[in-house]
């Protein structure tokens, strides 16, 4: 019996609130045969705001917009040269909580920079993963329904600078790092493709890459898609929602 199959999607440089919306039309409209999917993809230059997030780590945005999310965890930074991996996975499904998928996350972000000679630390009280005192990845995740969405930034060859124009995940003077700056070889696909192998492992998935281009998937239409506005970011009653972050 074959394992089941985490679909790979590739999506290049994707604005951040069309795939916000593709990623809550997806968890939305899954039924419980849905296969669970894993996107890879760059934002151009955004500041996310996460639930738990406080205007004051907001210190000077300036031309780069600010996105108030439905993720857990606070303010952070996304631009080209960053890998985004969004896990769109039914948690009971798997068997997991999803304290036990941060901690996954984690793993496999210090296995991929173990392959690079790096030695990559847990921080108790903020998810993520840091090299030395910088940190050099971060998550924030939401459940609903038992399914996720949100997910893991990994700093490969990005701009740093902007980190400076607020307090990353709510730190005040919190330095970060990227791969391009501690080792050689690495490029976004190529940590996306580790990623992926060592995510599928720790699940116990079979994984195979899909193509972007199926009419039928919220990512098609998102393009054209307005982002979550308050109304739909308002949960009702019978909805279970976890929000977890740095």
């Amino acid at each position: 019996m074959s394992m089941p199959t985490l679909r790979v999607r590739e999506l290049g440089l994707r604005p951040y609130p069309d795939t916000w919306s593709a990623m809550r039309t997806f968890t939305d409209d899954r039924g419980p045969e849905t296969p669970d999917e894993l996107w890879l993809l760059e934002h151009p230059p955004v500041y996310t705001q996460g639930l738990a997030g406080k205007p004051e780590h907001v210190l000077d945005p300036g031309d780069i917009p600010v996105i108030q999310t439905d993720r857990g965890g606070q303010v952070t930074y996304h631009g080209p040269g960053q890998l985004v991996a969004y896990p769109l996975l039914d948690l009971e499904r798997l068997g997991l909580g999803i304290r036990n998928l941060v901690a996954l996350l984690e793993g496999v972000t210090i296995d991929v920079l173990a392959g690079f000679g790096l030695q990559g630390q847990r921080r108790e009280g903020t998810p993520g993963v840091f090299v030395g005192d910088a940190k050099i990845a971060s998550i924030g995740m939401k459940v609903r329904r038992g399914c996720t969405f949100h997910g893991l930034a990994f700093n490969v060859g990005l701009d740093l600078a902007p980190f400076q124009r607020i307090n990353p995940c709510g730190f005040a003077g919190q330095p970060m790092t990227r791969l391009a700056d501690l080792a050689a070889g690495g490029d976004v696909q190529h940590v996306g493709r580790t990623l992926t192998r060592g995510l599928s492992a720790a699940l116990g998935l079979d994984w195979c890459l899909e193509s972007t281009h199926d009419a039928s998937h919220p990512l098609t239409g998102s393009m054209q898609a307005d982002p979550p506005g308050d109304a739909e970011k308002a949960e009702s009653d019978e909805t279970q929602t976890t929000e977890i972050g740095s």
